[in-house]
């Protein structure tokens, strides 16, 4: 049977959500929805600030900047849908906008890792070559890892996209979540899918070990360096270190849980897919500006521009 027309029987997916208790779903909304604006207000805060404070014209705060941007994509991909549905009775969506927003996810979501590994070459380039520092993370070298980054979230996006849209689809369109992701769209599928997801956990899930992995590395020797031969600025330079640290852990370990395994059902799946797509982009901008003097520094100032 041709695949193609396989594929067009399925219209629409229904979204089973977070709950089916209408109570909670309410309460869910009202959560979710303050965390979504606290996730604007202090994504877009950090953005400004960098653009309009010429003290954090500087590549680490570029490249700042820069994760602010990704983390209010990533979290708008999936987030207005969530919180539309937990207001709506009849929680759909169609077959073509349920592939955009898995493009979407995993081109955000790819990016997001790619550039917490230009973030650690920054850091390690800080440390280890700080005379020389400037002049090899000039502005065309920024730009381009950051373009690197973006590149490699589409690639990969790609590739989960291209390896689901062409399964069949034929009968159950029950999709066990609150937004389109592949672990839940290809057990959908009218054919085994063995294979395909075999090559989604090599693409997903053991990249983002091995790039989890070689990031501990990382840091764990910018730490060391930082300990023994940094004497001064000691203190900022662990803690701008020890916030990338937890901005990489609470990035890489719900995708390690949700990628890195074959794809079952587990009881926890939906909690952590919350974690990982609603909360995780509020907290980056708390914990850089919590642990980082210069840039609440520059955040007062631009309040002291605004209101005054």
């Amino acid at each position: 049977m041709n695949p193609l027309n396989l594929t067009s029987r399925v219209r629409e997916f229904l979204l089973v959500g977070l709950t089916q208790s209408l109570a909670l779903q309410r309460f869910l909304f009202v959560v979710f929805f303050i965390v979504y604006m606290m996730t604007w207000l202090g994504n877009l805060t950090i953005i400004t600030t960098v653009i309009t404070d010429h003290q954090l014209h500087t590549p680490m705060y570029f490249l700042l900047g820069n994760l602010a941007f990704i983390d209010l994509s990533e979290s708008s991909v999936t987030v207005p849908k969530m919180l539309w549905d937990l207001l709506s009775k009849q929680k759909t969506i169609t077959f073509g906008d349920c592939m955009s927003q898995m493009f979407f996810f995993h081109f955000t979501g790819g990016a997001v890792i790619f550039f917490l590994m230009v973030m650690a070459l920054d850091r390690y380039v800080a440390i280890h070559k700080p005379l020389h520092y400037l002049r090899i993370m000039n502005w065309s070298v920024c730009v381009g890892l950051v373009a690197g980054a973006w590149l490699g979230g589409f690639v990969h996006s790609i590739v989960q996209v291209a390896l689901t849209i062409q399964l069949p689809f034929c009968g159950p369109n029950t999709l066990d979540n609150f937004y389109c992701d592949v672990p839940q769209v290809i057990k959908l599928a009218c054919t085994d899918t063995y294979m395909v997801e075999l090559l989604m956990v090599s693409n997903s899930g053991l990249l983002t070990i091995i790039i989890f992995i070689i990031l501990i590395v990382s840091y764990t020797v910018i730490l060391v360096k930082i300990r023994t031969h940094v004497p001064e600025g000691k203190h900022k330079a662990l803690s701008t270190c020890g916030a990338q640290v937890v901005v990489v852990s609470i990035h890489f370990i719900p995708c390690i849980f949700i990628y890195a395994r074959p794809f079952r059902k587990f009881s926890m799946d939906k909690a952590v897919s919350a974690l990982y797509t609603v909360i995780t982009p509020m907290l980056n901008p708390m914990i850089y500006t919590l642990r980082n003097t210069e840039m609440k520094n520059a955040i007062k100032r631009l309040m002291n521009k605004v209101f005054s």
